[in-house]
């Protein structure tokens, strides 16, 4: 994992958060709600991948 995917999360949180603030104070809380869900899933989207390098070199760890 590099840093630069570090900066992108916490980016993406600062920007989601900003986001939903200003929906929520304008009364459009499902769009807040649609958007911390978006951010969200992006995330993971970029997390899969080290996830996965995680569990198969656990694999081989164990020779399962």
């Amino acid at each position: 994992m590099t840093v630069s995917l570090i900066f992108k999360i916490a980016a993406v949180g600062v920007l989601v958060s900003v986001i939903c603030q200003v929906l929520k104070h304008s009364g459009r809380e499902e769009h807040a709600f649609l958007t911390s869900l978006a951010g969200l899933l992006l995330v993971l989207y970029w997390l899969v991948p080290y996830i996965y390098d995680l569990f198969e070199s656990i694999k081989k760890l164990f020779s399962l």
